[in-house]
């Protein structure tokens, strides 16, 4: 039985650590406007739209418009020419998501800072 209890306990982190999927990803963002940041900084936000689009902004930098999909178990965003593809993986936690940046792993881990329905106002772009 204390075996039992001991496997258990180790096995409930790895649980708490699984990656979101493609629908679970698009059921929390879609309509939605994220903030996420990095290390206490403003790293930047983006507007999910319906079928997968999106739209990307660095913070104080210009819009781009794209598209995500699911590759490998990793949240894929294709900007066209700009940054494609970048690779994330995406976690569900209590505070709200954390991203892993799997182009390069162990580099970039973003947090979600604030999530509104409102869409993002992007001046170069006529989104």
């Amino acid at each position: 039985m204390l075996r039992i209890l001991i496997l258990l306990c180790l096995a409930t982190p790895a649980m708490a650590q699984t990656p979101m999927t493609a629908a679970e990803f698009e059921a929390y963002v879609d309509g939605k406007t994220l903030s996420f940041g990095t290390a206490g900084e403003p790293y930047g936000m983006e507007w999910y739209r319906s079928n997968r689009r999106v739209t990307w902004a660095f913070t104080g930098e210009d819009c781009q418009d794209g598209v995500w999909y699911e590759e490998a178990g990793n949240i894929c965003f294709d900007y066209g020419d700009v940054l494609s593809p970048q690779c994330w993986r995406f976690y569900d936690e209590p505070g709200g998501l954390r991203a892993e940046f799997m182009n390069e792993p162990g580099t970039t881990v973003l947090y979600e800072a604030l999530d509104t329905e409102e869409q993002l106002i992007c001046p170069n772009m006529a989104s």
